[in-house]
């Protein structure tokens, strides 16, 4: 893009001004001159026009972008307050109870063998045969943050989840193992031949519950530094497992979706359109944020493919204090994992302040 260019004279005489703008310049421009190529570019796609005299941001577009996303802010705070959906009794109140018509026969995939130096086997509950696997103790008596990883996808399984992905596909989480964070995977009931049959974002919320409860307890983890992350049809779950409250400091959904209506039958294997609308209520997190207690981060890159207009109707649904937005520029639903867990995972081994967010988009702004 060319439009920006300059002829020489004029740049010349942009480089030769005060830096103190004058009542022409003020009346002209928004801030200081723009000449960097990155600022340039950074202002043409926020929609912003150079001022050919003074080498800035134009003040009339400027003032016009604004009222343009000011209009778009309050065109999603009416929808929100037309859609916001008001509820008397938490997730966890209004699951008590509920027996669940859906019944998934469990998957026949392999139980996965990750090497011993990485992951070590774990039953965490032992009457439905779900295993866990965890990064072993450094063996330095020390107790370390930990984190529950669910998987996108098929979350009820695991598969080789221990390689590490390119930066653009990261999925294996191993940023946190690699900062010293202790790192668990767990499989879901009837995920890997486990005894139990699945239930589709219903029961598998126990099971992720109780994973965590496990993790807590182990020698060298720190109870009051467990958290949960997961990523697509994982960062659903964790989502729901946030509204309906776990044993877990923090939770991280990377692209989750407002109703788990939006994953196709084959990927959920069930028809919720012929069940009782309360089976899909109890699944889908758009009606619970407001039950979320502890800081729950919902994440997301901007760019296609991906979940970007979920994470925004979701942001539209809420103004939970515990709830924080991550949209992330210059990234799809995939290529946020590698970038964000790393920033995450340097937080979480070092501690952090509990005065501000662990994560806040205001750090991926390029």
């Amino acid at each position: 893009m060319k439009s920006w260019l300059l002829p020489p004279l004029l740049l010349l005489a942009a480089c030769s001004r005060d830096p103190q703008p004058d009542p022409e310049y003020a009346a002209a421009c928004h801030g200081p001159p723009v000449r960097s190529a990155e600022k340039r570019q950074e202002a043409f796609e926020r929609g912003y026009v150079i001022n050919p005299r003074y080498d800035c941001i134009d003040k009339d577009s400027y003032n016009l972008v604004q009222q343009e996303e000011a209009q778009r802010e309050q065109a999603r705070a009416k929808r929100a307050s037309e859609r916001r959906i008001k509820v008397d009794r938490s997730l966890s109140a209004e699951r008590a109870g509920f027996a669940t018509e859906v019944s998934v026969p469990p998957t026949d995939l392999p139980m996965p063998q990750p090497p011993a130096e990485l992951f070590r086997r774990h039953v965490y509950d032992e009457a439905r045969g779900l295993v866990a696997f965890v990064t072993p103790d450094p063996g330095d008596a020390g107790r370390h943050p930990a984190i529950l990883w669910i998987t996108g996808g098929d979350c009820n399984s695991l598969d080789d989840f221990w390689t590490d992905g390119p930066p653009q596909n990261d999925q294996s989480a191993s940023a946190y193992r690699k900062a010293g964070v202790v790192l668990m995977f767990a499989t879901l009931r009837g995920g890997n031949g486990s005894i139990a049959n699945r239930e589709v974002f219903f029961g598998e919320v126990d099971d992720v519950r109780a994973a965590g409860a496990y993790l807590a307890k182990l020698p060298y983890v720190d109870p009051d530094r467990v958290y949960l992350g997961g990523h697509s049809t994982g960062g659903t779950l964790a989502l729901l497992v946030a509204e309906a409250g776990g044993p877990f400091a923090g939770v991280f959904a990377f692209g989750p979706v407002r109703s788990i209506s939006t994953y196709p039958a084959g990927l959920v294997r069930a028809d919720f359109a012929r069940l009782p609308e309360r089976e899909l209520k109890l699944r889908s997190p758009m009606f619970w944020l407001e039950a979320i207690e502890v800081p729950t981060y919902l994440i997301e890159g901007m760019d296609a493919p991906g979940n970007f207009n979920e994470l925004e109707e979701l942001c539209a649904l809420t103004r939970n204090p515990a709830v924080f937005c991550v949209p992330v520029a210059g990234h799809d639903h995939f290529s946020v994992l590698n970038t964000v867990n790393r920033a995450l995972a340097a937080r979480l081994a070092v501690g952090h302040d509990t005065a501000e967010p662990l994560i806040k988009a205001a750090q991926f702004t390029r």
